[in-house]
């Protein structure tokens, strides 16, 4: 097994330390001959930072780490393409401001960025600094470019991840969006004494109206020609990392076809284009082929708190109308803050992305891109459809338990006892919603357990509430609100709904549940 950059974020550390590199240089290449000032939206843990430092690397004229090296321990790193082109290879001054280290409140935030402004000003000759932001920057940038003889490279990592934390904070919000537009206000004024400027984020800066004096920002967030500038495509995945995915396909006794399979259905599904062409998360993708266990690694270290406060604050979500939503490109212009406008905060943010786009009619549609946010999403709703004491772990695994043995042992009646445990907790005034509430928390339910489920499945008749596919069986579940499993059952026969399966090869088991408006519970069900 080669060794895997889990978390690792810099540049010189992967080339010089032996890490496995997927070559991006012929996009940085691209980028840094064809225009200045560039602003690129993508999910965390997409590799955002590493593109910054390798960007610094190259503006910093350190040709060395992208020729062919060899290790100490005889491991070769091999040739970049950038090293093949006419890159000069002259070495810029370079501003890098990175919000990602943890700021959580507007003293911390200053107090970064009085310490990085410092430690340039030191190193550029300004023995004494204004006290304003914009002015510092001005400044810094004039004598950097005086003393090397070279206009100036402004990296900036994460500009909005302290925006993220205090989503619903208004006061907060506003303080750090005047803190950003007087620091970078200037870079558009100053644009004759830039080389390249390049600013990262979850957020479209438009939305946070930080940037607006800094309208010059090329937005290739969306361009078809950098979808997969950070991230690891298909190709990328079977050329560089193939014979990892060998050697983990062998441990765990699979085919390579078949591993390769499971890591597709996990990690992979990113569009960021109207190209729509797949991009793997590369954090739980390395992070599997690490450890040689296909898991969930991304949804916890990349949901910022604030977000899930968010979606606790909104309406229960309904998880299938968000999975296939269309919309138009302004809905993602919307304000992050925007209680009312979940879509582009769940775009951005890496829990929905594009599967299709309708030219003629200028709509996205969007939905999960793989079963892993899929799973970790609908696990995020049932904090906040279940009552306080269902969060409570033992009753969470208890219901997990019962479906995992519905799954193994294909007896459905334990699940059902498990689900009447679990209704019975949830608040009076979420559950007093109707059938389709009911519908929305089981469909829910079924994801968060990984469960291969289809809501609204159509027939030529008519549609199923929800069909269930599992590996001994196909359970196909109509549920009535006050009214009987009977009548359940009945509708299932008389449209069809088993129809489309009989060629399945699997037993197909039709189950009518009937949920009371008194009760607030299922007080009947029936299989045949």
């Amino acid at each position: 097994m080669r060794k895997y950059p889990v978390g690792i974020q810099s540049f010189e550390s992967i080339r010089t330390e032996g890490y496995i590199y997927v070559d991006k240089t012929p996009l940085v290449y691209k980028m840094i001959t064809e225009g200045k000032p560039y602003f690129l939206s993508r999910p965390r843990r997409f590799g955002k930072s590493l593109l910054v430092s390798t960007l610094a690397a190259v503006f910093e004229g350190r040709r060395e780490l992208f020729e062919e090296i060899t290790l100490k321990n005889g491991t070769v790193q091999p040739r970049l393409f950038i090293a093949d082109t006419d890159w000069e290879w002259e070495k810029y001054p370079v501003l890098r401001f990175d919000f990602s280290v943890g700021l959580e409140t507007v003293e911390q935030f200053d107090q970064y960025v009085d310490n990085t402004l410092s430690q340039y000003e030191k190193l550029y000759g300004i023995a004494h600094p204004s006290t304003a932001a914009n002015v510092r920057m001005i400044n810094l940038i004039s004598a950097a470019e005086k003393q090397t003889g070279k206009k100036v490279v402004v990296l900036v990592d994460e500009y909005d991840n302290m925006m993220l934390h205090s989503l619903g904070n208004a006061e907060k919000q506003k303080t750090v969006r005047e803190r950003f537009q007087n620091l970078f206000g200037p870079l558009k004024s100053e644009d004759s004494h830039l080389q390249f400027v390049f600013i990262t984020g979850i957020s479209k800066f438009s939305q946070m109206g930080i940037f607006s004096k800094l309208n010059n920002l090329e937005n290739i967030s969306m361009q078809p020609a950098y979808e997969t500038i950070c991230g690891i495509s298909e190709e990328e995945l079977v050329t560089t990392m193939r014979p990892d995915i060998e050697l983990m396909a062998e441990q765990q006794g699979e085919t390579y076809d078949a591993m390769l399979a499971e890591l597709k259905a996990n990690y992979d599904g990113y569009h960021f284009s109207k190209e729509k062409t797949d991009v793997y998360n590369p954090f739980s993708l390395l992070k599997a082929i690490k450890s040689g266990i296909v898991d969930s690694y991304w949804f916890d270290s990349a949901t910022p708190s604030a977000l899930i406060e968010m979606l606790a604050n909104m309406p229960p979500i309904d998880i299938n109308a968000i999975d296939g939503v269309e919309c138009l490109s302004s809905a993602f212009d919307k304000p992050f803050d925007s209680y009312a406008a979940p879509l582009p905060v769940l775009y951005q943010s890496g829990y929905l992305t594009i599967k299709s786009y309708d030219k003629e009619m200028g709509t996205y549609t969007l939905g999960f891109p793989n079963h892993e946010v899929r799973t970790g999403f609908a696990e995020s709703l049932y904090q906040y459809v279940a009552s306080k004491q269902d969060r409570d772990d033992m009753k969470r695994n208890a219901l997990q338990v019962a479906y995992r043995r519905f799954r193994r042992d294909d007896v459905m009646a334990p699940f059902i006892e498990a689900l009447k445990v679990f209704f019975a907790g949830v608040p009076y005034m979420i559950n007093d919603k109707g059938e389709h509430h009911f519908h929305a928390m089981l469909y829910t339910l079924f994801v968060s357990f990984g469960a291969d489920v289809v809501a609204e499945d159509l027939s030529s008749k008519g549609r199923a509430d929800l069909t269930l596919k599992m590996p001994k069986g196909i359970y196909i579940l109509e549920l009535k609100y006050d009214d009987t499993a009977e009548a359940a059952l009945q509708q299932i026969d008389e449209r069809g709904y088993a129809t489309k399966y009989a060629l399945d090869g699997r037993p197909v088991t039709k189950v009518g549940l009937a949920f009371s408006s008194k009760e607030r519970n299922i007080t009947d069900w029936k299989a045949k």
